[in-house]
């Protein structure tokens, strides 16, 4: 428990530093650059899908070298380099290059953290280990939220340099998560695997449930479009920038509160469940955001937004690493997020598109239909599967 506790710790000063700056990116770009949803949904777009390509290779080199650790930390040191550019950047195209370098160390990075998640997990509470450590990640990302809320207020108008005084202020979380990692311990492996057959022939040893729920992942991405959309969706019901970045802070702590909880529920009644009802809470949410005419439903959307999280991000990698051939946990974990990073760029562009060509309420009316879509597929065709417990590494 002490190595997730360190990683969960790793991810929590990592998302602090991320958080400072991510919501201030879309404020960021329409303040200074006069960036517009579409272009907002191809920078968000692009940036996630070109990362996420790296992650299945990411997966792929942690099963073969046996080495996570230091990939983990080669990840999370490109975001030192992401607020640098972040501050020299002089166009939306400056901006989009800090997004992408930020994404390829999260492609880098999620993978081999996972499977170290995995690894230091008794066999039996795997969904209370990854919901751990999603509770601290969120929890950093709530923190990191409301630092950039004050912050912003704090400053005399959202312009260039008080933007910038920021993104070197969220440099020293990013320092401090990087020193912690160290202290991470790696289970001793086997030496690396010689002359592996591609990732690709591995699919043939994948449980039927897994192949059905990384079609299902694809599906539900594809409605699911970037966060920077609910911010403006948020500005467009009235709030300021700066309590439109608290609404997203709301959304994070309720994630963190419930990351551990519902990770733990997983463990008793099964993923299947959970993972239902969350793309339920989805469909649910992005109605509300659809037709939100006042604030207080934007502020219960948000909170709701929260549920669905902490229902789905441990309780999925829990449910990919439970199931997946022990040889080929890395692969599977970054194959996944391959699938939802690819589905992510046509996501965002269809977003940006639908908002610019019918309103507000196009992008979310899409979204909510296509969670609905996955969670009917799940009840009708996801099995039952017979438990392969984590095997002893």
């Amino acid at each position: 428990m002490t190595n997730i506790i360190l990683l969960g710790l790793v991810s929590f000063f990592a998302d602090i530093a991320t958080e400072m700056v991510y919501p201030l990116v879309p404020l960021y770009l329409t303040a200074v650059f006069g960036a517009t949803p579409a272009l907002i949904g191809l920078i968000e777009g692009i940036a996630e899908s070109l990362a996420s390509l790296l992650r299945i290779f990411s997966g792929y080199i942690s099963d073969k070298y046996k080495k996570k650790k230091p990939l983990a930390f080669a990840g999370y040191s490109t975001g030192l380099i992401y607020k640098i550019v972040l501050v020299t950047a002089t166009s939306w195209a400056g901006i989009l290059a800090a997004r992408v370098i930020d994404r390829i160390g999260k492609g880098i990075r999620t993978v081999p953290r996972d499977v170290l998640v995995s690894e230091s997990a008794d066999k039996d509470q795997l969904g209370k280990a990854y919901g751990l450590h999603q509770s601290l990640d969120m929890a950093g990302s709530a923190i990191g939220i409301l630092l950039a809320f004050f912050l912003l207020k704090s400053v005399s108008g959202a312009d260039d340099l008080n933007f910038k005084w920021i993104f070197l202020i969220s440099m020293i979380p990013t320092v401090i998560g990087l020193f912690i990692i160290l202290f991470v311990k790696e289970k001793k492996s086997t030496k690396a695997v010689q002359n592996p057959d591609p990732f690709w022939k591995g699919m043939k040893k994948l449980d039927g449930n897994l192949k059905l729920y990384l079609l299902v992942a694809f599906i539900f991405t594809l409605g699911n479009s970037s966060n920077a959309f609910l911010l403006l969706r948020a500005k467009d019901v009235g709030f300021s920038d700066t309590t439109a970045i608290f609404l997203y802070f709301i959304y994070n702590i309720t994630a963190s509160i419930l990351g551990m909880p519902l990770g733990r529920l997983s463990d008793r009644i099964g993923r299947k469940r959970l993972l239902v009802e969350g793309y339920i809470a989805f469909a649910l949410v992005y109605a509300g955001f659809a037709f939100a005419t006042n604030k207080p439903m934007l502020i219960a959307s948000f909170v709701l937004y929260g549920v669905y999280l902490a229902a789905i991000k441990g309780v999925e990698r829990a449910f990919i690493a439970e199931i997946a051939p022990k040889e080929l946990r890395g692969t599977m974990l970054g194959l996944h997020s391959t699938i939802v990073g690819v589905a992510l760029l046509p996501a965002s562009t269809i977003a940006g598109l639908l908002w610019t060509g019918f309103g507000a309420k196009a992008p979310f009316l899409f979204g909510s239909g296509m969670a609905m879509i996955s969670a009917i597929i799940l009840i009708v065709l996801l099995q039952k599967p017979e438990l392969k417990q984590i095997q002893e590494d």
